[in-house]
């Protein structure tokens, strides 16, 4: 069995943002050789998340506006985690989106479902994160 790995990285210039990475994942499974295994997908920041979903600017914009009420970012004195920081709000957010994903190889490629994308979502964005890609196969 062949294992490969490698990191993308991001510096989201916003607080929160979402990006596609399929086509950059798709590559470095090109890059591995590995036709038949599994791809691991994970977000090293406690404040980023990687998820499954689809492609649709307007569910980005939903996404964007359910987190929101579900932890809104201010006022900032709402959570007591907030003190030298003020990103409570961007770890409850990772929590619902979730940290990693794990995707089946199948001849070379992600198989996904005919909708399925993967992305990046920052929720505390303006400075350097990683993601984590570790692909183990044939």
């Amino acid at each position: 069995m062949k294992s490969f790995k490698k990191e993308l990285w991001f510096n989201i210039p916003t607080r929160r943002g979402f990006v596609h990475i399929t086509h950059d994942i798709q590559d470095l499974i090109s890059e591995s050789g590995i036709q038949e295994g599994l791809c691991l997908v994970n977000a090293m920041h406690i404040t980023a998340s990687v998820f499954i979903n689809d492609n649709e600017s307007g569910l980005h914009q939903d996404y964007e506006k359910w987190l929101e009420k579900l932890a809104p970012e201010k006022p900032y004195s709402q959570y007591a985690h907030n003190g030298y920081e003020d990103n409570a709000d961007a770890h409850l957010k990772r929590t619902i989106m979730g940290r990693e994903v794990v995707v089946a190889i199948t001849e070379g490629r992600l198989d996904l479902g005919p909708w399925e994308a993967i992305f990046y979502g920052e929720f505390d964005g303006k400075r350097d994160k990683r993601v984590l890609l570790k692909i183990i196969g044939e």
